[in-house]
């Protein structure tokens, strides 16, 4: 069997596009509200918000966004991830300021649960954004250095990269002052090694996914000619 060509650059219509899309941006909001939510014991003395659990995967999804449809489609559904948590944001926090109604004041365990702090949120955002394009880029860059070959060194070195920059900016937003430097240290390291690993131990299905989505679409994307520029929404059409 011939492998997949390169995707061209006029606009086609993939099938599995919107179901990886949808996937994504379910675990980016998930995960923002497990964090918010309660925090978790994993192993021994190390502690996690739960949204660790399941945030790692929103950069398995990034990395075969990349790997399959190019750049460019992960650009969009990055943006998307985006613009979805800042309403979800922004209706959390309306309701929390919103008056309970008299007859089932729930307010306090509302706030405790779901309320959150704008510096968490701006570090939730930040993070994210600079993360996510960190991860989306370098994958695309190795890509076309290993010739294509070698998935496992792009998805794990993508998320090497991509999480470090993503929990480096979370932690010393959110939490450097309000910590003590040793505590913040300690969640940063313990959080990064945790994502790390899941990558690595989902790569298997990571390859098994991306193989069957090339194969379905009948694409597998060189970003050759792509604008990196993370605002150029109006590049030209393609995935």
């Amino acid at each position: 069997m011939d492998p997949p060509q390169a995707a061209p650059r006029g606009r086609r219509t993939f099938r599995h596009l919107d179901t990886i899309t949808a996937f994504f941006v379910a675990v980016l909001l998930i995960s923002n509200i497990a964090s918010s939510a309660k925090m978790v014991r994993l192993f021994g003395p190390f502690e996690f918000d739960a949204g660790t659990l399941l945030f790692p995967l929103s950069y398995i999804f990034g990395d075969i966004l990349t790997e399959v449809y190019g750049y460019r489609a992960s650009r969009k559904v990055i943006w998307l991830g985006f613009a979805c948590s800042a309403l979800m944001a922004l209706v959390l926090a309306v309701v929390q300021v919103w008056p309970a109604a008299s007859i089932e004041d729930r307010q306090a365990a509302y706030a405790a649960v779901l309320g959150t702090t704008w510096r968490i949120v701006a570090a939730s955002f930040v993070a994210y954004f600079a993360g996510e394009f960190s991860n989306s880029f370098t994958l695309a860059k190795m890509k076309i250095l290993t010739r294509g070959r070698w998935l496992w060194t792009r998805t794990i070195g993508s998320t090497l990269i991509g999480q470090a920059v993503d929990t480096g900016l979370f932690v010393s937003i959110a939490f450097l002052g309000a910590w003590a430097g040793h505590a913040v240290w300690v969640i940063g390291i313990t959080n990064y090694l945790f994502k790390v690993g899941i990558e690595a131990v989902l790569t298997p299905a990571t390859y098994a996914v991306v193989g069957f989505l090339k194969r379905a679409e009948g694409v597998d994307t060189y970003d050759h000619d792509t604008n990196f520029n993370p605002f150029a929404l109006r590049e030209a059409p393609g995935p």
